[in-house]
C-alpha cells in the first residue's frame, strides 16, 4: 500500500472512513479483497509472502500498511511487513498496546508505516531502522500517508488529502466519487518532487496518486467505511492493462455471514 487518506471522526455515524491505493509489481501475485478462513478477516492477500495491505475485521478493526520509501536496499531476510496488518486484525489487544509492542521490534523489519484502529481509537506506527519506531494517536480530522513519515506533505498526499476535504465539503461522499479521488494520473513539477534517493524520472512517475507504467503500478483501489452499525469495504482491481474487476462488500459484525451487494 503506497497511498492512505483517511477522515477520522469518532463522533459522528461513520467514525472512519479510509482511501487507499496500493502500488505493487504487477508479476506479484494477490488475491482481490475477500474473506479469509474463519470468515472473521476480509482484506486482499499478497500471494507471495501471505499478509495483507489493508483489512477489516469482523469485529470492527481496520489495519493497513505502507512502506517506507529510501535509498537504502530492502534486506531480503526480513519477516514480512503484511503480515503485521494479519496479526492487528486477528487480535483483540487495543492499538496502543499493540503498537508500543511492535515498536520494539521494528528493527526485525524493512521500514513501514501502519495504521490501526481498534474499534475505539486511530493510531499509527512509523518505523525506521535509524530512529526505531514512533508510536502516535492520530486527532480527528482528514489525514493522510505515503512512502515517507506520516502527513509528510508530498505532492500526490497533498492533493488527495485536500480534495477528500472538499468531498467531505461537499458531502460528495459516494463510493464512485471517492474512487475517483484515487485515479488521478498527474504527476508533480520537479521542484515539487522530494528526494528520496531515486532517480528523477521515477520520482515523477511515482508522484502520482494512481501509477501505470509497463512493469508496475496500482494494483488496487480501496474505499472503506466503519459505520457506527456496519461497515462497507470497495475495491477496484487493476493489472497493466487496466481495471480486472470491482466489488463492494458490506456486513453487520452480528451476521454469521457476509452480506456482498451487488
Amino acid at each position: 500500500m503506497c497511498l492512505i487518506a483517511w477522515n477520522w471522526a469518532p463522533a459522528s455515524n461513520t467514525p472512519l472512513l479510509l482511501l487507499a491505493n496500493r502500488d505493487e509489481f504487477y508479476a506479484r501475485p494477490a488475491a482481490p479483497v475477500h474473506w479469509w478462513p474463519g470468515n472473521t478477516i476480509l482484506a486482499g492477500k499478497d500471494l507471495q509472502a501471505g499478509g495483507t495491505w489493508l483489512g477489516i475485521s469482523r469485529s470492527g478493526r481496520l489495519a493497513a500498511l505502507t512502506n517506507y520509501r529510501g535509498p537504502d536496499p530492502l534486506r531480503a531476510d526480513s519477516p514480512s511487513r503484511g503480515a503485521l496488518v494479519a496479526d492487528f486484525l486477528e487480535n483483540d489487544t487495543a492499538s496502543g498496546p499493540f503498537l508500543h509492542l511492535l515498536a520494539d521490534q521494528t528493527k526485525d523489519y524493512n521500514p513501514f508505516n501502519l495504521l490501526v484502529f481498534d474499534g475505539t481509537t486511530l493510531m499509527g506506527l512509523q518505523s525506521r531502522a535509524a530512529q526505531g519506531g514512533r508510536v502516535m494517536e492520530m486527532a480527528p480530522g482528514v489525514g493522510a500517508v505515503s512512502n515517507a513519515d506520516f502527513h509528510t506533505p508530498w505532492p500526490k498526499l497533498t492533493r488527495l488529502r485536500t480534495r477528500l476535504q472538499m468531498q467531505l465539503n461537499q458531502g460528495d461522499l459516494g463510493s464512485e466519487d471517492l474512487l475517483a479521488l484515487l485515479h488521478d494520473r498527474s504527476t508533480a513539477q520537479a521542484s515539487e518532487l522530494p528526494h528520496t534517493g531515486i532517480a528523477l524520472e521515477l520520482e515523477r512517475l511515482l508522484s502520482a496518486t494512481f501509477i501505470a507504467s509497463p512493469g508496475y503500478g496500482t494494483r488496487a483501489c480501496s474505499v472503506v467505511r466503519l459505520h457506527q452499525t456496519h461497515a462497507e469495504f470497495t475495491e477496484q482491481s487493476y493489472d497493466f492493462n487496466g481495471l480486472l474487476d470491482q466489488q463492494h462488500q458490506q456486513f453487520h459484525s452480528r451476521d454469521p455471514y457476509p452480506q456482498i451487494a451487488p
